[in-house]
């Protein structure tokens, strides 16, 4: 697939690292001169100095080709700017935003940029999740954290231990996916019987979380 990226930085070129072992094709824009010499020696792609909002810039890296274009810089009005014009003047099949300030991601939104990624979001999120949840573990977020994929150990004293899933009150908007078990990964369904020690990992929406957890660890009074 064909990528186009705008910044240089450190996100800009981990990114492009990460797509070009994965063998997609890699067009990046920078405007310094120096970041780009030292984009070029770094990295085995297309390498673009000039103004990652510039038609002509745009037009020259590809985008009027590309599969994916991702605005990455330091800068939130940069990025809306580029993949406005990458989105309404050269139709690009898929754009992201980087969003560095969480609270400009609505105006992505109602500007038409709804791929948007807040590092700093997902961050803030992801540690508040771990403070509240303190048995339950966040393996990753989804759909702009509004859901997540959690694990979770039942403990020694589980009451749960013999019970089937499907006997379990789950909250609504949570699925077990897998279960592993000495080790060994299963795929569980509503006749599975639980015991302790086991590791289940289920997806559940972010207001769902709590509740899931209090579900699980119910322990032997």
């Amino acid at each position: 697939m064909r990528m186009i990226i705008v910044g240089g930085g450190k996100a800009g070129w981990n990114l492009a690292r990460i797509l070009l072992e994965r063998r997609h094709t890699v067009s990046l824009i920078e405007r310094d001169r120096q970041r780009c010499e030292k984009l070029a020696d770094d990295l085995d792609a297309a390498i673009f100095r000039g103004d990652g909002t510039n038609v002509a810039v745009l037009e020259a890296a590809g985008a009027q080709n590309a599969d994916c274009f991702m605005a990455v810089t330091g800068s939130d009005q940069d990025n809306l700017v580029a993949c406005q014009v990458a989105q309404d003047h050269f139709h690009a099949k898929k754009v992201i935003s980087r969003v560095n300030d969480p609270r400009n991601i609505e105006t992505f939104c109602v500007l038409g940029i709804r791929n948007t990624v807040s590092s700093t979001e997902v961050l803030t999120k992801m540690i508040e999740q771990e403070a509240d949840l303190a048995h339950m573990h966040l393996i990753a977020t989804l759909n702009q954290g509004k859901a997540g994929i959690c694990s979770m150990t039942l403990p020694e004293d589980t009451a749960l231990d013999g019970v089937a899933l499907k006997d379990i009150s789950l909250p609504a908007g949570t699925l077990v996916i897998s279960l592993i078990r000495r080790g060994v990964l299963t795929i569980p369904n509503g006749s599975t019987i639980l015991q302790r020690g086991d590791e289940l990992v289920a997806v559940s929406e972010d207001r769902s979380q709590k509740a899931l957890m209090r579900a699980l660890a119910e322990t032997v009074r």
